[in-house]
């Protein structure tokens, strides 16, 4: 049978053996958050009237001890930055940005090396002595300025401790190493100070040298007693991880060899069911975690769900999770917070800190905003709705603005409101100036929320939580007014809100617990649910973020990752210590971001299965649907046929044809419910707008030669306008974007060059003898197509790049951009012509033929593609090879044949039956 928990037991011994000193009793826990069950254990076994006792956790006690205050890590970075510029020479002093990089790492082996009171000038004069036999062959005169720096900055170590700890003891400030040591420094005073008092340690496991000097200190006075939670199981197992610090106090303590050492259970070895379940992606443990909780409920629909623990190995998967629980889930207490990286609030913070920090670092005067930077903060959530900015934006993307000068953005801006300008204010006054810009926005965008709403409560949370950084960040810069660059303010920022979390309002004692690895400590469960079970994770593996060495660690009895693997095995063992059923769930995939191998812990508890446990391994894949995507179906109703009818009069061109030969969704889609694509901001130009600027440039340039022939000095005056009507028609066509730099430059000259080798290829054919005169220039054709297989007549209307009389013939001529072959153009048999895509281009030019038959009389006519790209083939003529004959001219049985297979296609647009059915490539 599995005893009661740890805190049912330590709450029991408190009423037994401490009943009449309640109040003079101080209980120290490893966190803050056990604290509410130790209170509610307690309740449970006494039915009368109590005090409750001080219930603390081990560094509020510790703080109590040492009277100092403890200060979070960026203000203790501020501090130490103006400690190194009091005691390092002007010319080697570092901006604080350089600073931060190497202090941080520092200021935590400054930390443990306190908590582990070691001798400061030792432990740092070694790692100087290191550096001195590393650089021990190099001579005198080849010791450089940056090696002599480097060698320096070790020799500065001891100093900079020095200094900082001086300097923060005047304060009555620290961190924590600091204030530990403090706290032993300051035992027997405290001791003496509260001679009645009485100390209970509970469920501990890895303690530093100083909390063990502590307890051992209060021990020894028998002011104290200590509970471990220790199971027999890992105790007397010499190699097992689980039990090396608690082995360690048992056999090196001085009060055990007079005093038992309490307590030491046998819950581990009970009856357990632990099913070890792989399944692919996070996404995938999320899922399977709800799924486990779902058949919880089922099994036991009025089971209370208090007693299920679900235990992420990484925070990322707070979120999946929550979505993946069923609904059957009343009351839930989540204890860990919601990151602050993803707070839609900072969100805004961090993209409005991005552009004008990129602003300032384009130009400082003009000021220059980009304008993908400017859009993400006008159609943030937060901003949107309440900025009338809608007209600005939709200015920026129809004029292709890439680069805004922020005199431009404030002109074009027709709606000025408070939330815009505080939003776009320049940030030139320094680092203060801007937090106090920042603070007034979230109090603006505050003011737009109701109470009422549940979702805008949520969303005024969010904004409140960076508020207090933003304030917390002000408070810093007004007292340390050194450090006034923007840059620098961002990567402070980002820091803060790193740590800043958004906690989750709960009833700690009801409903499902949902908690990080390290806020299980000193709980029990029924059944736990551990997600992430795969080597990094869980355990989290070796990140050695010190200047001291490995070697050096093991020496002075510093933590290395051995140690840090051992609390994670404690952790992980006493979650399943008292546990019923257990569920491990592991990431399958063993490549990307996520995964990992399977957890060392699976394998151990494969390999040291107690003959009590039930393990089962599994593993789960997502049920995968026969079919990844259905075609869309859309039949033709009413409305459409009405429609249709509609196209029919005004017109059908040849490229909506071709749209639904292509694809007949993106035809009703387009000609239909006539969607258009959405209006982007064009950063690099498209080769449709590229197209569009060579045409016009065309256009303009043969105008004044419609109606007559040209000659050789009508073509060559062209090239004496060519550049500035490309530059003209590139800034009609692309309007305010960029044309002088990148890509688009390249755009600018290909563009040139395009139209030049046409003109020279025109030249040529003039020269030789080739009679060319202009008819008609991007002029838009109809006609009227009759057939006794058409409902109704069909108009069929389109635009024609170029017609020209060109040695007795007409020559019907579509330019194109991209690559055209000849063969794209021949046509060896009519049947099937509108079943393929690949003829798309026959189809327009024998439409245009179609279209300018009357028009043309009796002269003969070719129809066919200049390819800017393929100039070298020159005009592309429509051709009908039967045999081996090449036909080019379009005779009126060439015509009769293309007709009735358009007049195919037609039919089946108009056909009630034929459902717009989507094409899949």
């Amino acid at each position: 049978m599995i005893n009661t928990s740890f805190l049912q037991k330590i709450a029991a011994s408190v009423i037994h053996n401490y009943s009449g000193r309640l109040t003079e009793l101080t209980i120290i826990l490893p966190n803050k958050r056990a604290k509410v069950f130790l209170i509610e254990a307690l309740k449970k076994q006494t039915a009368e009237t109590i005090l409750c006792p001080n219930i603390v956790s081990i560094e509020d006690f510790v703080q109590e001890i040492a009277f100092i205050r403890s200060v979070d890590s960026v203000e203790l970075l501020f501090e130490f930055y103006e400690v190194y510029l009091s005691i390092t020479e002007k010319q080697n002093q570092q901006p604080f940005e350089l600073f931060a990089n190497w202090a941080k790492t520092l200021l935590q082996d400054f930390n443990e090396i306190d908590r582990y009171l070691l001798d400061p000038s030792h432990v740092l004069s070694y790692l100087k002595d290191i550096e001195d036999i590393k650089r021990w062959g190099i001579e005198v005169e080849n010791k450089t300025k940056l090696l002599e720096n480097y060698i320096d900055f070790w020799k500065l170590l001891p100093k900079y401790y020095d200094a900082l700890y001086q300097h923060l003891l005047n304060k009555s400030i620290g961190y924590q190493g600091l204030i530990y040591r403090e706290a032993v420094n300051n035992l027997n005073h405290f001791s003496d100070r509260k001679p009645d008092k009485l100390f209970v340690f509970a469920g501990f496991n890895a303690l530093n040298a100083a909390e063990e000097k502590i307890v051992q200190h209060l021990l020894a006075l028998d002011q104290a007693k200590i509970y471990w939670d220790a199971d027999q199981t890992f105790l007397n197992d010499p190699y097992h991880d689980a039990g090396l610090f608690l082995r360690r106090f048992k056999e090196s303590w001085k009060h055990y060899k007079m005093h038992p050492f309490e307590w030491i259970m046998n819950d581990f070895s009970q009856s357990k069911n632990i099913s070890v379940i792989g399944t692919p992606k996070t996404i995938g443990q999320a899922k399977l975690a709800g799924s486990i909780i779902e058949k919880i409920i089922k099994d036991n629909p009025v089971t209370a769900l208090d007693k299920v623990a679900v235990v992420l190995g990484e925070e990322n998967l707070l979120l999946p999770v929550l979505y993946s629980l069923p609904d059957a889930v009343g009351a839930l207490n989540i204890t860990m917070g919601f990151s602050g990286k993803n707070n839609p609030s900072q969100i805004l913070i961090a993209k409005l800190f991005r552009m004008h920090v990129n602003a300032l670092s384009r130009n400082n005067t003009s000021y220059v905003l980009y304008y993908k930077e400017v859009l993400e903060i006008l159609t943030h959530p937060l901003i949107q709705p309440y900025a009338r900015t809608s007209q600005l934006v939709k200015i920026i993307k129809e004029n292709n603005y890439t680069f805004i000068t922020h005199s431009k953005l404030n002109e074009l801006n027709f709606n000025p409101s408070e939330l815009f300008n505080l939003l776009f204010q320049k940030w030139d006054n320094g680092a203060l100036a801007v937090l106090e810009n920042i603070s007034e926005l979230l109090l603006l965008i505050k003011e737009n929320f109701s109470n009422d709403n549940e979702e805008e409560k949520i969303a005024k949370t969010f904004v409140f939580s960076v508020f207090k950084v933003i304030n917390k960040l002000i408070s810093y810069y007004s007292r340390y007014n050194h450090i006034d660059d923007i840059q620098t303010l961002y990567a402070i920022y980002k820091q803060v809100i790193d740590v800043a979390e958004v906690s989750f309002e709960g009833e700690p004692l009801n409903g499902l617990q949902i908690m990080g690895v390290l806020e299980s400590r000193v709980l029990d469960f029924d059944t736990v649910i551990v997600t992430s079970m795969n080597e990094g994770k869980f355990p989290a593996g070796k990140s050695q973020n010190s200047f001291i060495p490995y070697d050096v660690k093991r020496e002075l009895g510093l933590p290395t990752f051995k140690e840090k693997d051992a609390i994670y095995t404690y952790h992980f063992y006493h979650l399943l210590q008292r546990a019923k059923n257990v569920y491990l769930i592991y990431n399958t995939e063993n490549d990307g971001l996520d995964a990992g191998e399977r957890s060392r812990f699976i394998t151990q508890l494969e390999v040291e299965k107690q003959s009590n446990h039930n393990l089962t391994f599994d593993i789960y894949n997502p049920v995968l649907p026969a079919t990844a995507y259905q075609p869309m179906v859309i039949p033709k109703s009413k409305a459409v046929m009405d429609r249709l009818r509609e196209i029919a009069l005004l017109g059908f061109s040849p490229s909506a044809l071709t749209s639904y030969i292509r694809n007949p969704i993106d035809f009703y889609f387009q000609k239909i419910l006539r969607i258009r694509e959405v209006e982007e901001v064009e950063e690099n130009i498209a080769l449709n707008t590229l197209g569009t600027i060579i045409h016009e440039t065309l256009k303009v340039l043969y105008e004044p030669f419609i109606g007559r022939f040209i000659s050789e000095t009508d073509l060559l005056n062209c090239f004496k306008l060519l550049d500035d009507e490309v530059l003209k028609q590139f800034k009609l066509v692309y309007k305010e974007g960029e044309i002088k730099k990148g890509r688009n430059l390249l755009a600018f000259e290909v563009a040139k060059r395009n139209v030049s080798n046409f003109l020279k290829m025109e030249l040529e054919e003039v020269r030789n003898g080739d009679a060319v005169k202009i008819i008609a220039l991007e002029k838009t054709f109809e006609r009227f197509l009759e057939h006794p297989d058409l409902p109704f007549s069909v108009l069929i209307k389109g635009n024609v790049d170029r017609i020209e009389l060109r040695n007795g013939k007409v020559r019907i001529i579509d330019y194109k951009t991209g690559k055209v072959e000849k063969t794209n153009v021949v046509l060896k048999s009519w049947k099937g012509l509108t079943q393929e895509i690949k003829n798309d281009k026959i189809i327009q030019v024998l439409a245009y033929a179609f279209m300018f038959e009357k028009e043309a009389g009796d002269l003969p006519i070719e129809a066919g593609i200049i390819s800017f790209k393929n100039l070298k083939s020159g005009f592309m003529p429509f051709g009908f090879k039967e045999d081996k004959d090449l036909c080019t001219t379009i005779s009126n049985d060439v015509l009769k044949s293309y007709l009735e297979e358009i007049v195919l296609l037609l039919t089946e647009i108009f056909n009630q039956n034929i459902s717009f059915k989507e094409k899949i490539n």
